[in-house]
């Protein structure tokens, strides 16, 4: 079965969907422009954010554009979570230790991690043999990740100088040391059906995410990580697949899964995602007698693949369609062990692992504590604070007002801390300035060209370990400005 590779000239304009879709009847007025909901315009006047609905919390949550959904407080403008610690009887309020996505007044720590609902889910999952807590974080470092306001914060304390030298440092180690990415947009016949819209109904189908899952498999294939297309089944097996089971990370609903399910009969499924979702592949996967499907929901950085019972023999395929982040870095921990090397699988025999394919994407949220090559870093004379100026760079690739403090790619903020709005800072109006006066294709350009730099030293990191890698752009930018894929296959 060959493989079609797709001329990126064609594709113009983004692929329409197989179904037409009806928008739904609403009977409240429609939702302000982006300028009007507490965005930054482009004449850099910020409008304020709409006024709440009647009853509800004031906070404004800038990430998503909306006010806090809970109910406020008889007697504030605010709900108990964001109560500002000036009001008049509000205690200060720290993260749960159980779930630190939400927060509790201190003086009632104690005996709300007692009844706290995750307590339970938390120590079941400490539990589990493939538990085991930060194995995959990239070293001993401790302290939690830099949100991208700190991040932003830390570039607008730059002089002028120190700022236009960074820009020069990009460009020069850009030059030096990134490896060129390829175009590959590969689509492969056995994903025929996948293509045409033959899939079940119940499957949400949307051909923009199909196109990147089957050139994701194009791209394996191509690799010789997956046989041609076929439906012969021998022993039992299906003959296409050239590995006994996949491991999908940060899967989400697992729909990569179920297209190598459906078009090259990986028969064992292993799905880890530390996210719930509605609406996932499981339940088509379920109902295929001949699969067997293990959903782990547990945060990469915890996982331990060796504590997988059911995984343990099968020669197994690593993939991941959206990695955001440190999850790259993570999940290549988690497959490739520090304490793993040649020796050891003259030992113990081959390594388990077949190869990988990990679409990476969201740069802006990696972190130097997670970073897999940091001697490539070093090497290069790149700096912690450097690497992170980076990343937060790297938006400008896919968002031409990433300088905006509310920013579509703005770096999640995973502490629970309440903070008040940030006021600008005369001070950093200078930096503001030069990143607002830079134009949009040389922002994009730099963006570009950190992106690289971070993905060539996941590239070199998978080479070292003596792998046979690549990193390709697997389908063009108006299907997904996010498309990198890095691949490699085990030689031994």
């Amino acid at each position: 079965m060959s493989l079609r590779r797709l001329p990126v000239s064609n594709l113009t304009q983004p692929p329409a969907p197989l179904f037409r879709s009806f928008p739904a009847v609403s009977l409240s007025p429609p939702p302000p422009p982006p300028s009007e909901m507490g965005r930054t315009p482009a004449n850099g006047k910020r409008s304020p954010p709409p006024p709440p609905p009647p009853g509800r919390c004031h906070f404004w949550l800038p990430s998503k554009r909306r006010h806090c959904a809970n109910s406020s407080l008889p007697s504030s403008q605010y709900c108990g979570n964001h109560l500002p610690e000036s009001a008049s009887g509000a205690g200060r309020r720290v993260p749960c230790p159980v779930d630190p996505s939400h927060t509790v007044l201190e003086e009632n720590l104690e005996a709300h991690v007692g009844k706290c609902p995750l307590k339970k889910q938390v120590a079941a999952l400490a539990a589990q043999p493939y538990y085991s807590k930060g194995i995959n974080s990239g070293g001993a470092e401790a302290g939690r990740g830099i949100t991208s306001a700190e991040k932003r914060a830390a570039v607008y304390r730059l002089t002028e100088d120190e700022f236009r030298g960074l820009l020069g440092k990009i460009r020069s180690v850009h030059a030096a040391a990134a490896v060129a990415m390829r175009e590959s947009y590969l689509i492969t016949g056995a994903c025929d059906k996948w293509m045409g819209g033959q899939v079940d109904r119940k499957v949400p189908y949307q051909e923009k995410h199909v196109a990147q899952q089957a050139s994701i498999v194009g791209n394996m294939e191509e690799f010789d990580l997956l046989r041609k297309g076929s439906t012969e089944v021998v022993a039992g097996e299906n003959v296409a697949a050239s590995a006994q089971a996949v491991v999908e990370f940060g899967a989400g609903r697992g729909y990569l899964t179920q297209v190598l399910v459906d078009c090259y009969g990986i028969r064992n499924v292993f799905l880890v995602e530390r996210r719930s979702y509605k609406l996932k592949a499981d339940r088509s996967l379920r109902q295929n007698e001949g699969v067997t499907l293990k959903r782990l929901r547990i945060d990469i950085e915890d996982l331990n693949l060796q504590g997988i019972e059911a995984l343990r023999g099968l020669k197994y395929l690593a993939i991941g369609k959206h990695l955001c982040g440190p999850a790259t870095d993570m999940t290549m921990t988690c497959c490739l062990p520090e304490q793993y090397d040649q020796t050891e699988e003259r030992v113990h025999g081959k390594r388990n692992l077949h190869g990988l394919a990990l679409a990476t994407c969201c740069h802006h949220l990696c972190q130097w504590k997670h970073y897999a090559n940091k001697s490539f870093l070093s090497g290069l004379s790149i700096t912690e604070e450097e690497f992170h100026a980076m990343t937060w760079f790297s938006s400008w690739a896919v968002d031409g007002d990433h300088s905006s403090p509310d920013s579509y790619v703005e770096v999640e903020d995973t502490s629970s801390e309440i903070r008040e709005p940030e006021k600008p800072d005369p001070e950093n109006i200078g930096i503001e300035k030069i990143i607002r006066s830079i134009p949009t294709g040389e922002r994009a350009s730099l963006g570009f060209m950190c992106k690289d730099i971070i993905d060539t030293g996941r590239l070199l990191w998978l080479r070292h370990k003596g792998l046979v890698a690549d990193l390709v752009s697997y389908v063009p930018s108006n299907i997904s400005p996010e498309n990198r894929l890095l691949i490699a296959k085990c030689t031994s």
